[in-house]
């Protein structure tokens, strides 16, 4: 068998038991892996299906779909014009896209160990939420990376724990749509990922399940610590290996 195909199907079976545990992670920890034997433009396109689906179901379950987008649309149409600033470093693959995706993974790897929390003025969210967007579509579009800055600054904004989920479900979903767009338009998405992207999302999946089940028997804080330690393990591989 394919050992890339293998490594695909490993990767998300982890990347989705990590999201049935914590509730996030899946396009982080996906990416990352794959990022290990292909360039991040090859890892986006396979993340397509399984991001949006995933993502799509997570912003759906929630009762507070149209204020989160009344008070975060800026933010969504800035990442749009982000990706499509960005969107030609992720295409190009060369070594500084993964050394650039182990830097975010790094970046966001420290953050979570570090616990560090934000808070945002009321009277500097309608000017901060569009500029955070514009960043986060053109560092998701230039590494495949979408949680960096925009997670940490919906932690800041003070939601409450569903609503904070579904809002995060909804930046996963608008920042993977922007950027098969980016993608698209400079040629490097095509329909013939369609079944490699399927079986990815059924491996997610499984992968969820599996983590949902063992949820209760699972320290968080713990598993917590633990998948942020290995994200910057493997961030500070990618990120160092262009110069070994």
């Amino acid at each position: 068998m394919d050992p890339i195909l293998i490594l695909t199907v490993a990767a998300f079976l982890l990347a989705g038991f990590v999201k049935g545990v914590l509730g996030l992670g899946l396009p982080t920890v996906a990416i990352g892996l794959l990022g290990l034997v292909m360039t991040p433009a090859q890892a986006v396109v396979l993340m397509f299906v399984p991001t949006l689906v995933t993502n799509v179901w997570q912003l759906a379950i929630g009762p507070s779909l149209r204020p989160l987008l009344r008070r975060l649309w800026p933010m969504l149409l800035a990442i749009f014009a982000g990706a499509f600033a960005g969107g030609g470093i992720l295409v190009a693959g060369n070594g500084w896209a993964g050394s650039a995706l182990g830097a975010m993974l790094v970046l966001y790897a420290i953050l979570g160990l570090t616990a560090v929390r934000f808070s945002v003025p009321a009277h500097m969210e309608p000017w901060l939420t569009p500029v955070i967007g514009l960043v986060n579509g053109f560092i998701s579009a230039a590494t495949g990376v979408f949680a960096i800055p925009s997670v940490p600054y919906l932690q800041a904004l003070d939601l409450d724990k569903d609503d904070l989920v579904q809002a995060l479900g909804l930046l996963f979903t608008v920042s993977m749509l922007a950027l098969a767009v980016v993608l698209s338009r400079e040629g490097a998405f095509q329909m013939s990922s369609a079944g490699p992207s399927a079986l990815a999302l059924a491996a997610a999946l499984i992968g969820m399940w599996v983590g949902q089940k063992v949820r209760g028997r699972i320290r968080a804080q713990t598993f917590r610590f633990c998948f942020f330690l290995g994200m910057l393990l493997l961030g500070s591989h990618l990120a160092l290996r262009i110069f070994f």
